[in-house]
């Protein structure tokens, strides 16, 4: 099917999928991201390419892939694409697929001993969210938790942080902050807290004895007093200079390369 209208029922549905107004889809644009959607396996309910990206070799392929298991495809022009799109240059693909399971259960699927999780505390900004969820995959991260009032992890600006790590590592979104705790307490997981007052430098915390969850809270304002006093243990990123705060996502690939290397020393 070739779309030739921007009031095509296909492209008012991405739209509504692209601003969050349909819960079970996710809203996938650029033919790395969409590739990743057709590797991890969920149901694709519909995919709009332009004729331009079309001729290239490689993105004929994934496209040709990605058509023959999506319920509907359509191509369309740069400029139809442009009035979907939420860059301000149009990738060339559009995917609607399902949203991800996301649930507690997805992580008390891969605890053990040694799990490392994060969680993300009233994090809103997406792009942060996903920039947090690829470094968590790169350091070897088993799962993510998002608090409410956390940045979906599975809106577009997120997905496109992430770069498709928010498809291969389990997430638990939209979680009571004190229910992810008492989680953690049932399931034997040391909290650990970022905390810029903290006693503890990051590099003095032993991160090898046992399974951890390491809390990240908003860079604005930081984690309450009584968030801090629910975690087991808070850490501190010593800094120089008058710098007061870093940026949310670089402190959370900070402290997780200091796991990553303690654990495999």
């Amino acid at each position: 099917m070739n779309i030739t209208s921007r009031d095509n029922a296909l492209l008012r549905q991405a739209r509504l999928v692209r601003d969050g107004k349909v819960d079970e889809l996710i809203f996938v644009e650029g033919l790395r991201l969409a590739e990743e959607v057709f590797n991890s396996g969920l149901k694709i309910e519909a995919v709009i390419y332009s004729d331009e990206l079309e001729q290239k070799d490689r993105a004929h392929k994934s496209i040709e892939q990605l058509a023959e298991v999506a319920k509907r495809s359509a191509s369309a022009s740069e400029k139809l694409l442009e009035s979907i799109s939420y860059t301000k240059t149009p990738q060339g693909i559009v995917v609607l697929a399902q949203r991800p399971a996301s649930g507690v259960d997805q992580l008390t699927q891969v605890v053990d001993s040694t799990s490392l999780f994060v969680v993300l505390h009233q994090i809103n900004n997406p792009v942060n969210v996903g920039a947090i969820i690829r470094t968590a995959e790169a350091a070897g991260v088993a799962g993510v938790i998002t608090t409410k009032n956390t940045s979906d992890p599975f809106s577009p600006k997120s997905l496109r942080g992430a770069m498709g790590s928010a498809f291969r590592l389990p997430v638990w979104a939209d979680a009571d902050y004190e229910q992810v705790i008492e989680w953690c307490d049932e399931k034997n997981i040391q909290t650990v807290c970022t905390d810029a007052s903290a006693k503890f430098s990051y590099t003095e915390f032993s991160w090898t004895t046992s399974a951890i969850a390491l809390i990240l809270g908003p860079e604005s304002t930081g984690l309450t007093e009584d968030e801090i006093a629910a975690a087991r243990v808070a850490v501190s990123i010593p800094m120089s200079g008058e710098v007061e705060s870093l940026n949310v996502s670089v402190a959370a690939g900070i402290v997780l390369f200091e796991v990553a290397r303690q654990r495999h020393q």
